[in-house]
């Protein structure tokens, strides 16, 4: 779901991206927040969750949206416990896509 479209490039699989987010459990858990840390995350998107793959790429740089990323497209069946995200989450994600880095 797009909260605010975006006017710059789209990002590709080799980008490095920089964005703000928050991520919730589907009961509204927060389990990491960049905007909590009060800066933004900087990271190349073949190196995170399908999901955030699948999405981002989705999104123009500039735009915000809320990503709803099934548990196959997250963290499976062994969930990411160190993160506070059990097995078979369905995480939803609040991202604003600051920038496209490179890529």
């Amino acid at each position: 779901k797009t909260f605010e479209p975006g006017l710059g490039p789209y990002p590709t699989a080799g980008s490095t991206v920089e964005v703000h987010y928050e991520g919730r459990l589907a009961d509204g858990t927060v389990f990491d927040s960049s905007y909590s840390r009060g800066e933004t995350t900087k990271f190349p998107l073949n190196g995170v969750i399908v999901g955030w793959q699948e999405g981002l790429q989705k999104m123009q740089e500039g735009s915000s949206a809320l990503l709803t990323i099934p548990s196959d497209l997250g963290y499976g069946a062994q969930g990411a416990p160190q993160g506070g995200i059990p097995g078979g989450a369905t995480l939803i994600f609040k991202v604003e896509l600051v920038k496209v880095l490179s890529g």
